[in-house]
């Protein structure tokens, strides 16, 4: 077993920085001095490390939260498209670190399992049920022995879902019938799940498009120890910045390997019979959707030479129409690699390929006006084009936009289909004004102009119209669901009390909406499905802080109208008991923010307790949308994973989610980033405070990954804090020089504020404990290991109180069991010695 690893001691080689060096470039050559040079862990413990061995094995948190995160997870589920049957899977809530333990190839920013030839780790489901709506039975499905299954995919006619086992050496495909809950695996078949979509379903619920491992392959590529020359990387002059990708291909070895196990055969498989027929030749699948009448398919297939600056989806394509048996019939573009495309921009070229899900065989994608170029100043960013079978003739103009054509954040691409009138929505995105727009079109009018109908600020959440609740065709497409000129729109109904999720009834001819449902005051109840065309009956799942999400089944909005179809238990009746409050307040410059306030179950009214301060910072353009609450406290409380809710066990207050905006202009906001979260910071503590809950010598602060960053920054710049937390982070700006989060500038355009903002460059002012933890196989951009191993060696090397930790096998987030109970181990331990036992002297100085 691999266990946690610490760091007490160091030797370091490096150069003494001079004050007056701080705030300018020549900062820069110190950072990398930090950064480059050799420094290797040495043996040597300090003071402070522990005298036994024990440290180097995994801990175990206290009983109570070792109990909820060795129990079962809640389940989840997915009503079937014909609206007759609800599918409930299990799932295992945290995997022994043996599972993450398994194989790992780690290219062209994919994660593969060499042995299983599919993705390492994936979602990890062990068992199914099917509820049928109208009696409430259910039966519970016999999986396989050892069951790890994939997330299921109902057929188009509701009676059967087809899924994948990860087996000890291979990806099976498995059959499932509703009715008698019967499952059978379909033999000779070994899925290729590394890349794209392995499966999916055809029209007519009889037949699937899967990857499979092709036939014969051969052995794996072997890596010569004896290399044939040096690895070479050359750039033309071109300028071509990126975001700083892990897990690339660094060897022509890679390359191979990647060729190897990504390659798929696509075949058709018969789920009756099980006869796969295999479809044109062996390729690496980026994309393939079958047309709605199945007479052809979509194809994008990856092709060489590879990039190492960018991950797999970044790769050069050839965009073709294959026909049913893998003859191409037309090409539509061939994309290169996404090197060269600018921050923020897109490729030139076809991109959001997609087929019109309401006619039989006609595609849709999008093309730049401005060489994909942002900063470009031009008239119309995009225009969507439109080709019909048998694709012979010229692509036809659909549109114009004046704005980048984007996703809803409903799909994949950015057309939602109506399912008759022939029309679809399509949305576009401002980025000077972080807006976006939505848009009714008809698709078969060339040339048209595009019909407003919503437009708001992309974090305007109380201005959300809600989301298209779609139905999925017979063919396999998912389309607007329509009765009469009327569509249906669910959202999450923010608002200044919280949210209130709804259902609307929004006609397109008039514009008019109509309120069906909302969420009753101090409840939570959010709507899942239509189970008839007029809304008469409809799936909600409600929710109170007492009561565990289920799902009932509705026929109106009075709340005695409605039916319990689940019957979940309470997964944690140990944590019940926790109280939460949505509070609001304004920080200095008048901004308003929010927390969740949690007490522990036991809290005595008027009792100060050591608080824990949790966020994660945001952007804005305006402080209106900025003070936009979020959330609801009205929904039951689930702790599980690495969640530091679970300090609420051991006697804490939690500020949680407590807003950290930043509002300015989206080209320069960060140069005020540090004065707007300390304000924040110092605003949140003020209230819990003043409500009587905190003791303001005893706070803690935490956050993950830009969390993480918030956490060093805080400490560095104030002396609000007696400890702190900062998990799988990012600290030393020069090393993501093209941008980070909504940073548009690169480096070389605003160095000042990149080395403002870097806690790395302020090690020697933080003096406040800080733990750092970290993924070893971290696979977030931006966050490598090594960002929290030079932090640590900074703030050490400068007299700081710091402690490590990196988990072995674990990535951006912490999934193994043993890593996930030692990294609540590790937090409670930290804030209990330097908050909760800190004496009630004022807080360390940070400055």
């Amino acid at each position: 077993m691999s266990l946690p690893r610490y760091s007490h001691g160091a030797h370091l080689d490096y150069c003494r920085p001079e004050p007056s060096m701080l705030r300018t470039l020549r900062l820069f050559s110190l950072l990398s001095c930090f950064v480059f040079l050799s420094i290797t862990l040495g043996s040597a413990a300090d003071s402070s490390a522990p005298s036994s061995n024990a440290q180097f094995h995994y801990q175990k948190p206290p009983k109570v939260i070792a109990d909820v995160l060795e129990s079962p997870a809640p389940p989840t589920t997915i009503v079937s498209p014909t609206r007759d049957r609800v599918l409930v899977i299990e799932s295992l809530r945290q995997p022994p670190i043996s599972d993450l333990a398994a194989p790992m190839l780690r290219i062209a920013g994919l994660r593969i399992n060499p042995v299983t030839n599919g993705r390492h780790h994936p979602p990890h489901h062990v068992g199914y049920s099917v509820i049928t709506i109208a009696t409430g039975k259910q039966i519970k499905l016999a999986t396989p022995a050892n069951a790890w299954l994939s997330q299921p995919i109902w057929s188009p006619d509701g009676k059967h879902f087809v899924f994948t086992n990860t087996t000890a050496n291979a990806t099976e495909l498995w059959i499932a019938d509703a009715d008698s809950g019967s499952m059978r695996r379909i033999p000779g078949i070994r899925i290729n799940s590394t890349y794209g979509e392995p499966v999916q379903w055809m029209s007519g619920s009889r037949m699937l498009l899967v990857q499979l491992v092709p036939a014969g392959r051969g052995a794996p590529p072997v890596d010569s120890r004896l290399p044939v020359g040096p690895n070479v990387q050359e750039s033309s002059g071109k300028a071509t910045p990126v975001p700083t990708f892990e897990d690339l291909l660094q060897t022509p070895h890679d390359a191979e390997l990647f060729d190897y196990y990504v390659t798929s055969q696509l075949a058709t498989v018969d789920e009756v019979s099980g006869k796969a027929t295999p479809i044109g030749s062996p390729a690496i699948f980026d994309d393939m959707q079958p047309s709605p009448d199945d007479k052809h398919i979509l194809i994008a297939r990856l092709v060489p030479p590879y990039s190492y600056l960018v991950p797999a989806e970044g790769f050069a394509k050839e965009v073709e129409v294959w026909n049913e048996s893998g003859k191409l019939e037309r090409k539509i573009a061939s994309l290169p690699t996404s090197e060269h495309v600018p921050i923020e921009g897109v490729v030139t070229g076809p991109r959001d390929y997609e087929w019109i899900a309401t006619k039989p065989a006609t595609l849709v994608w999008a093309e730049a006006l401005d060489e994909g170029n942002p900063k470009k100043k031009v008239p119309y960013r995009d225009h969507l084009f439109s080709l019909a079978a048998p694709f012979s003739s010229e692509p036809v103009e659909l549109v114009k936009l004046q704005q980048r054509y984007s996703a809803g954040g409903f799909r994949n691409a950015g057309m939602e289909f109506a399912e008759k009138g022939d029309w679809a929505f399509v949305h576009d995105y401002d980025r000077n004004r972080r807006w976006v727009r939505t848009f009714q079109i008809n698709l078969d009018g060339p040339g048209q102009e595009p019909k407003l109908v919503w437009e708001r600020s992309v974090r305007d959440r109380y201005g959300d119209p809600g989301r298209p609740v779609l139905r999925l065709t017979a063919n396999n497409q998912e389309v607007i669901r329509m009765n009469g000129d009327s569509i249906y729109l669910a959202g999450e109904g923010a608002s200044p009390k919280g949210d209130l999720p709804f259902l609307d009834r929004y006609n397109v001819s008039d514009r008019t909406t109509e309120r069906i449902f909302h969420a009753a005051d101090k409840t939570y109840e959010q709507f899942v499905a239509l189970l008839n065309d007029d809304a008469s009956r409809f799936i909600t799942r409600f929710e109170t802080p007492d009561e565990p999400p289920n799902l009932y089944v509705r026929e109106g909005a009075k709340p005695e109208a409605k039916v319990a179809l689940t019957h979940f238990p309470d997964p944690a009746p140990q944590l019940r008991g926790i109280t939460k409050q949505l509070i609001t307040y304004k920080r200095e410059d008048g901004v308003q923010l929010s927390f969740t306030l949690y007490l522990p179950s036991d809290y005595k009214q008027g009792e100060r307790l050591p608080t824990i301060v949790w966020a994660y910072p945001l952007e804005y353009n305006d402080a209106a949308t900025a003070g936009q609450v979020s959330g609801s406290q009205y929904r039951f409380t689930v702790i599980s994973g690495i969640s530091h809710l679970f300090l609420l066990t051991q006697g804490y207050a939690i500020l949680d989610n407590a807003t950290m905006p930043v509002v300015g202009d989206p080209e320069t906001m960060n140069n005020t980033y540090l004065e707007q979260v300390v304000s924040s910071a110092k605003a949140a503590i003020d209230k819990a405070t003043e409500m009587g809950v905190t003791d303001p010598n005893r706070v803690g602060v935490g956050g993950h990954s830009y969390g993480a960053f918030m956490t060093a920054n805080l400490l560095a710049h104030s002396n609000l804090f007696k400890a702190g937390v900062a998990r799988s982070g990012a600290y030393n700006r020069t090393l993501t020089p093209f941008g980070f989060q909504s940073e548009r500038r690169t480096f070389w355009e605003a160095p000042d504020m990149y080395l403002k903002i870097s806690p790395f460059a302020f090690a020697d002012k933080i003096k406040t404990p800080i733990l750092l933890i970290h993924g070893e196989a971290d696979d977030n951009t931006g966050t490598f290991p090594i960002q929290s191993e030079r932090m640590y060696q900074a703030i050490k090397g400068n007299g700081g109180t710091v402690r490590y930790v990196t988990l072995p096998y674990e990535a951006h987030g912490y999934l193994g069991l043993e890593s996930v109970e030692h990294v609540q181990w590790e937090m409670l331990q930290w804030f209990d010695k330097y908050v909760k036992n800190a004496s009630s002297a004022s807080p360390t100085t940070g400055q």
